[in-house]
């Protein structure tokens, strides 16, 4: 059984705050994305999923839906070349999508970020 571990993912106060203020924020059509690089000597990319409360009112919907986007993270993780860098995933629209829409959608946030990274 593959997962994604506990140190892959945004954890704490600081680093969350740091992520949202200093980061590099983008969109999709679906989804908005900040990306940071983070002090990590290791190289593990680690991630923060996040479905706006105001969005779902019901937790059932947030939690399938942040389900999917850790998954189709999970899934395309290896799309980023282990850099140390902290992504935050925020679902943008009011509708439910299918799981694999949200992992094109997210294969193609990955690519652009390994992009941007390279230059």
């Amino acid at each position: 059984m593959d997962t994604l571990p506990r140190s892959e993912r945004v954890r704490g106060k600081t680093a969350v705050s740091a992520l949202m203020s200093k980061g590099r924020w983008g969109v999709s059509r679906d989804l908005k994305y900040c990306y940071l690089r983070n002090d990590a000597q290791d190289g593990t990319n680690r991630v923060m999923v996040s479905v706006p409360k105001r969005l779902f009112k019901r937790a059932v919907k947030r939690n399938l839906l942040k389900r999917r986007l850790r998954e189709a993270y999970r899934t395309r993780k290896y799309l980023l070349a282990p850099s140390s860098t902290d992504i935050l995933l925020l679902y943008n629209t009011k509708e439910v999508k299918d799981f694999t829409s949200i992992r094109e959608e997210v294969e193609a946030i990955l690519q652009r970020i390994s992009d941007e990274r390279q230059l």
